[in-house]
Parts: C-alpha cells; sequence; structure tokens
C-alpha cells in the first residue's frame, strides 16, 4: 500500500503491478494497514494484510497462472489454425467423439 486516502477514511492506494489503485481497507481493523503494508486485494477490497514473503509467493503463482494462461491461448490458437477447412471448402464432416 502506498498512502491512504485521507477523503473518507475507508480507502487507500496501492500499486497494482505498477498501476496506481484505489482499494476499500474498511474489512481491514482500523490500525491494521499503514503504509508500506502488503495487502491481499479482490475486486477492489483489502481482504488481509500479509508479510512481503507470502506476497511475493502470491505474485509468483499468478505470474505462473498468467504464462499458463497465455500458453494455453496460443495452443488453441494452433490447434484451430490446423483444423481449419481448405480455402474454398463449402464444409466438412467428422464423427463425434466421446
Amino acid at each position: 500500500m502506498t498512502e491512504l486516502d485521507a477523503s473518507d477514511g475507508t480507502c487507500a492506494w496501492v500499486d497494482v503491478g505498477g498501476a496506481r489503485r484505489r482499494v476499500n481497507v474498511s474489512l481491514l481493523d482500523d490500525d491494521a494497514v499503514r503504509p508500506g503494508d502488503w495487502v491481499l486485494i479482490h475486486v477492489g477490497f483489502a481482504l488481509a494484510r500479509i508479510d512481503e514473503a507470502e506476497a511475493q509467493a502470491t505474485l509468483r503463482m499468478l505470474e505462473g497462472m498468467a504464462n499458463a494462461y497465455a500458453d494455453e491461448l496460443r495452443a488453441m490458437a494452433w490447434s484451430a489454425s490446423q483444423d481449419a477447412a481448405p480455402e474454398g471448402a463449402a464444409g466438412a464432416a467428422a464423427p463425434v467423439e466421446s
């Protein structure tokens, strides 16, 4: 977390992957969060204050999930390009596999 938002006391400004975001911290204890703390965020709410080691492990896990998702999308695109009907073909038939 980079700073508390003084406008209402329920929000803070955080750095999420280099982007500055406003998140609601009202689910945390009043004195639980300070600038420099790491927080676990979901859909705009800080759910928990976590230590830096847990934060780094979570970031690595999310990065791994993003890489796996990108790999899956590339594989699907490649598969679709291999299954494309020849140019000019009106249609194709294939048995449904169970």
